[in-house]
């Protein structure tokens, strides 16, 4: 969190160096007040910048066999430019490497922990353990340390679902 602070200072202070050097250049025609406003316009483009580039980069910190399978946008009243062009904030990813196959009464059984990714003042992971019946679609989390279905909080999943697809579509 300091190296973002102190990377907000610096963009801050050449921001307002170009404006300084553009003052100078104009034959300081140009406002005094341009300086400290350049510098404040050079601190938000960096933290709107650092702000739209993290899924990217979080995304590009997994493994190969790391597949999204949800991502969450969000619009905030103190971020106006969310409204053009939403944030992202959260998505869910599913490691295709640690599936667990079985099958029970003749339908495919899949087990697999969902990573959940949000982005909030520090970033924070969550993981469970899910069960998918890739035959009707049905999932249940796991819960305990055996494992046990949760059937109280099954879930029917649509035939597009990419969450049944990253699960269900390996040999």
């Amino acid at each position: 969190m300091i190296w973002h602070l102190v990377a907000a200072a610096f963009a801050g202070l050449g921001a307002a160096g170009v404006a300084l050097l553009l003052r100078l250049l104009s034959g300081k025609r140009l406002p005094r007040w341009i300086v400290p406003v350049c510098a404040g316009l050079g601190m938000l483009a960096y933290q709107i910048n650092y702000e739209y580039a993290w899924y990217d980069y979080k995304v590009q910190q997994l493994p190969e066999s790391a597949q999204v399978v949800s991502t969450e946008k969000s619009q905030m009243l103190w971020r106006p430019w969310t409204y053009l062009y939403p944030l992202t904030t959260a998505f869910s990813v599913v490691d295709r490497d640690n599936l667990v196959a079985s099958r029970a009464n003749g339908e495919r059984l899949v087990e697999f922990i969902l990573y959940r990714f949000e982005r909030q003042y520090r970033d924070l992971l969550t993981h469970r353990a899910y069960l998918v019946n890739c035959t009707t679609r049905e999932m249940v989390p796991l819960v305990g340390d055996n494992h046990q279905p949760d059937v109280g909080r099954l879930q029917r999943l649509t035939s597009d679902d990419p969450l049944l697809e990253a699960a269900c579509s390996k040999g």
